[in-house]
């Protein structure tokens, strides 16, 4: 069995990855959402389920918010809710996009009031920040055209500029703005912010309070996705990351589910960056659990992001620096190749055992009952759900 070195469990033990409250909900394809017995009724639902994930992984202490999916009446009383059961409510996420009003956009919207309807909603996120205690306030904006010609491109960017200063003058001291991007979907000829150059020249424009957000399924096949890791870390603009994965297009997968390797490449950018335990760069997974039960699905992709964290602890660091100074390729690519094909489950099910955790936390959870006890409890009420 290989063993890791303390130095990996250290960094490992220091690592931690934010669930996204909307992954308890019912999602689907395109063509149907699909409902399952359990399913949340409520914000309080979604973090109680999102707390059984950090419960047999200590891998989850905190489950960002998305409003209004996420709207309360005592934000007090959730954050409270979320504290009793040992995990914080995090990042804020922004909705820009299931309003009537922002069907040819919101914060580049022509009309003002329009801009401004999406500009007082950032406001109210942040009112919300405040009395969940959260950090950044994400924003992913579905704005864009269809057809040549249909919008004016530039001045859409100009208004996107204005808006988000408005947004960013309203930020608290310790509070961040993180701007996401997309390449395409739901605009199909041109995205306001359909990159990473797009998002870090509109965030390098306001301020040190303003990063970027990769989300690793938005972006053309092929693109080298741990270059522009390696590039917004070296700027130092990468806020955070929303891991999951694609196949085709915005998938929104299973973390590593369909290139586990390229998620090894990614960490080991987010290692030699130093973007590990960084306070400055939060990692989130961006998941919807179409088939699959939800907090199986949740433990599964953490467990993912910390077993291909630990192999990228252990590529080489000096004997790839060697044949890198040496151009030998094949033996840096070997170097690489080693790391990556290290089973590291036997050791890290130890490792678990000895902090007191559970060796398999998917078995456990599902030797909990607790997935029969909710589909038994929760009956009436409206499962919450995709733009719910």
């Amino acid at each position: 069995m290989t063993t890791l070195p303390a130095e990996t469990l250290q960094a490992l033990e220091g690592q931690g990855i934010e669930l996204p409250s909307w992954a308890f909900g019912n999602s689907g394809t395109r063509f149907r959402v699909f409902g399952t017995p359990g399913t949340p009724r409520d914000p309080f639902e979604k973090i109680a389920d999102a707390a059984q994930v950090n419960q047999y992984t200590a891998l989850a202490p905190s489950v960002a918010l998305h409003i209004p999916w996420d709207k309360v009446a005592d934000y007090n009383a959730l954050r409270a809710h979320a504290e009793d059961l040992g995990v914080a409510l995090g990042t804020v996420n922004s909705n820009t996009f299931q309003d009537e009003d922002y069907k040819f956009g919101a914060l580049t919207h022509h009309d003002d009031r329009i801009r401004s309807k999406a500009i007082d909603h950032h406001f109210e996120c942040i009112d919300i920040m405040h009395a969940t205690g959260s950090r950044d306030l994400k924003i992913w904006l579905a704005e864009g055209s269809n057809y040549p010609g249909q919008n004016d491109m530039r001045a859409r960017q100009d208004r996107l500029q204005d808006s988000l200063q408005q947004i960013y003058a309203r930020l608290g001291d310790d509070q961040r703005l993180v701007l996401e991007y997309k390449f395409f979907e739901p605009s199909f000829y041109h995205t306001d912010v359909p990159d990473w150059g797009t998002s870090y020249a509109q965030v390098a424009a306001l301020g040190d309070k303003a990063m970027v957000c990769l989300d690793t399924g938005h972006h053309a096949p092929g693109t080298n996705i741990e270059f522009i890791v390696m590039q917004l870390l070296r700027l130092g603009k990468l806020g955070s990351f929303d891991f999951n994965s694609r196949f085709y297009a915005d998938d929104d997968l299973i973390v590593g589910a369909a290139d586990p390797f390229q998620l090894f490449r990614i960490l080991f950018e987010v290692v030699r960056g130093g973007g590990l335990n960084n306070p400055d760069v939060a990692f989130m997974l961006d998941q919807c659990h179409n088939i699959e039960d939800k907090i199986p699905g949740q433990i599964r992709s953490v467990l993912n992001v910390q077993e291909m964290t630990a192999r990228a602890l252990l590529v080489d660091r000096a004997a790839l620096d060697a044949a890198q100074a040496s151009n030998d390729v094949l033996a840096a690519n070997a170097v690489f190749m080693d790391a990556f094909y290290t089973d590291v489950r036997p050791a890290l099910a130890e490792w678990r055992e000895s902090r007191g955790l559970p060796a398999d936390p998917m078995a456990a959870y599902a030797a909990s009952g607790y997935q029969q006890k909710i589909a038994a409890d929760r009956v009436g009420g409206t499962q919450a759900g995709w733009g719910a």
